[in-house]
């Protein structure tokens, strides 16, 4: 039976919006946006035919409030709902709203969806279904006892798993069994919080393996097929943040032999439209050489990097992890690599059309890449930034994703992901090549980002050869984050040469000839410096604790937002901007390196944010998810106090001296912004010594 509809609310917001809706309108639906409060200037409103605000900032209060997305849908005459992904995407009650509301869910059944969305329940619908499971405990059983003793049952390492989570929430390592029921606890916790279920599963942790998952597209009609593989391997938290088609340790026979089970599950299972079977990949070797070989991409080029002969693989297990009833973050890679628009079939599936193309019709063709531009600080722990984007501008060369534009605000209530940039090629090092030269020319400026951690990624060795497992990031995060520094000394005196092309005046005119002093900090670190004017540029002495460096800087021209300048003598383009509302920063890119360059002369010294003033304080905006202490409370030093959520991140805060805590300003549910004084300690005196007998 076909469901037409002619009119498609995106029940979403940001680049997913813009994606979805750009499918619908190329099909000739009319689209409408749904925003909350604080995305009422955002692109993805201005774009839609309509739009209709649906409550406050807070996602329950909005994106995740199913009353107000229906009464949204009932106003605009939208007879269809996409969810995009996140959010209700994968919500069985938002699904069974919208049916019993006469709009066609453009996704699976709401039954489909609750059977895979419990990690127990899918575990065992899947083992029915012929699917390899990773050996472990799914059980109603979840009192400790239980859970302990089937732990040694199952053998350490092992995972825990929240069943209703996601995310990576609820999830722990538990390396021996002493450390089985403090994880547990911690677990459990966590997953309450999230989704409001404890109850979690235990598997063999299979060390070091390959994140894997298969696209499959399936139509009411009992026709299902696979799109091939991603590897979504490098991993931060859990989250995703490089993923790639195909794999470079999946061979034509595994891509095979994975994408049967996979159609083979969807079809036991009655599933309609687009979803992702994930697997872990457990790679067995022989010889010298334990990388397993790629499948040969575009002009044959093998897909790592050394001797094809020396990578072939001699055995792999796969065991299913997890499915997303859902269109994936990574969809694109899999749509540049076959050439299919996978918003488009989900479309034309849910309207009631059969599946327009077989197994036979698919084709493979290059590789792709797809890194996440999150709004996040690496060196600072990767705590999540909320913010505005003084400048944006996307690189020709890639496909972007995003809802970015010059001035836009990124509030601290959703997901710190804010575009993701792709590049295709006839063969793996291509793809990489291209993406690296794009990110590094992308333009985002205002708010730390992960941009060069990015491309960090991409120019290690381990990625380039094709050898990164979920390890990845864990066992290279020294040299990463050391490698997306950049070059420093190159950063210090551009940062000078900004402020002095920058200034207002108000220290000195830029004619001057005599010595101008500066004090700013360069991406947090307290520089100094010495500027003395020589032609039309300057000489700068940078005053460091192992000496002075000289350097000759000199703008040759400019442009909006935009610098052509001289560092010794060799030329560069540097991209640069400055908040109205704060004159004394500016932020610069050049060659891929972007830094933060803020003006001391007229500022105080700040305090250390761990001088031990018993003062703790929100190191981002968020909410408050739990507090930990009570008034009255003795803590130590390190312990937690408090957890913060931001942009699905938790982030727990530490007392910052030991003492008894005297005030506590926030409760669980609050919101908060940066710096606000969350809790505060008395620190202890120490007790006089006793004098000797």
């Amino acid at each position: 039976m076909k469901t037409p509809f002619t009119t498609v609310l995106v029940a979403n917001r940001g680049e997913i919006a813009l994606r979805v809706m750009r499918s619908a309108r190329a099909l000739g639906y009319r689209t409408v946006a749904v925003y909350s409060s604080a995305d009422a200037d955002s692109r993805h409103v201005r774009e839609a035919d309509l739009a209709v605000c649906i409550g406050g900032a807070a996602p329950r209060e909005s994106y995740l409030n199913i009353p107000a997305l229906i009464e949204a849908a009932q106003r605009t005459g939208a007879d269809a709902v996409h969810p995009g992904y996140g959010f209700l995407a994968e919500n069985p009650d938002f699904a069974r709203a919208c049916r019993e509301a006469g709009l066609v869910f453009i996704g699976p059944s709401p039954e489909a969806m609750a059977a895979m969305g419990h990690k127990a329940g899918a575990k065992r619908r899947m083992a029915e279904a012929g699917v390899p499971c990773i050996p472990g405990y799914d059980g109603e059983d979840q009192s400790p006892e239980r859970l302990c003793t089937e732990a040694a049952r199952v053998g350490y390492p092992l995972m825990i798993k929240a069943c209703a989570g996601g995310g990576g929430r609820g999830m722990r390592l538990v390396e021996r069994a002493d450390g089985f029921a403090a994880a547990l606890a911690s677990a459990q916790s966590e997953a309450l919080n999230a989704f409001g279920d404890a109850s979690v599963l235990l598997e063999r942790a299979v060390l070091r393996p390959r994140h894997i998952e298969i696209q499959v597209l399936a139509d009411r009609y009992g026709h299902a097929i696979h799109l091939g593989e991603r590897d979504c391997s490098v991993q931060r938290r859990h989250q995703k943040i490089i993923e790639e088609a195909p794999s470079p340790a999946v061979s034509p026979e595994l891509r095979e032999r994975m994408g049967a089970v996979a159609v083979q599950a969807v079809q036991a299972l009655g599933y309609e439209g687009v979803g992702t079977l994930e697997f872990l990949l457990e790679e067995t070797h022989e010889g010298s050489h334990p990388v397993a070989a790629g499948p040969p991409q575009g002009d044959g080029a093998p897909s790592g990097g050394s001797d094809p002969a020396q990578r072939r693989s001699v055995g792999a297990n796969f065991y299913f992890l997890e499915m997303n009833t859902r269109l994936q973050v990574e969809h694109p890679v899999t749509e540049a690599i076959t050439g299919l628009d996978l918003v488009a079939l989900q479309l034309q599936v849910a309207a009631g059309e059969p599946l327009p193309l077989s197994q036979a019709d698919v084709r493979f063709q290059g590789h792709a890449i797809e890194v996440r531009l999150c709004a996040e600080d690496p060196a600072q722990g990767f705590v999540p930034q909320s913010g505005r984007v003084l400048r944006w501008r996307a690189d020709e060369r890639l496909r972007t994703e995003s809802a970015l534009q010059d001035g836009c605000d990124i509030p601290p209530w959703y997901d710190s992901m804010v575009a993701k940039l792709i590049a295709h090629g006839p063969n793996r090092e291509s793809a990489r090549r291209r993406l690296i030269a794009g990110l590094q020319d992308t333009v985002a400026l205002g708010l730390p980002t992960n941009q060069s951690y990015l491309a960090a990624c991409l120019q290690h060795p381990v990625w380039v050869a094709g050898e990164a497992t979920t390890a990845f990031i864990g066992e290279h995060s020294e040299a990463l984050l050391r490698d997306s520094q950049g070059d420093a000394e190159g950063q210090a005196a551009m940062g000078a040469l900004a402020l002095l092309e920058c200034d207002s005046g108000q220290h000195h005119p830029l004619a001057a000839r005599h010595p101008v002093r500066l004090r700013y900090r360069c991406n947090g670190a307290l520089m100094e410096a010495t500027a003395t004017r020589e032609g039309d540029g300057w000489r700068l002495q940078q005053h460091t604790a192992e000496g002075n460096a000289e350097y000759t800087v000199a703008v040759l021209g400019r442009a909006h937002g935009h610098w052509r300048l001289a560092l010794d003598g060799v030329q560069r383009s540097v991209d640069w901007a400055r908040s109205d509302s704060d004159p004394h920063t500016v932020w610069l890119q050049s060659l891929g390196d972007i830094w933060c360059v803020r003006d001391e002369r007229l500022n105080a010294a700040q305090r250390a944010s761990d001088s031990g003033d018993g003062q703790v304080r929100a190191a981002m905006n968020g909410r408050v998810v739990a507090v930990a202490v009570a008034v009255g409370q003795t803590v130590q030093r390190g312990d937690t106090v408090l957890t913060l959520e931001a942009m699905k991140m938790e982030h727990r805060h530490s007392a910052n001296t030991s003492g008894v805590v005297c005030a506590v300003h926030v409760q669980t549910g609050d919101q908060v912004s940066a710096a606000r004084v969350l809790v505060e300690i008395a620190p202890q005196t120490s007790a006089p010594t006793p004098p000797s007998p």
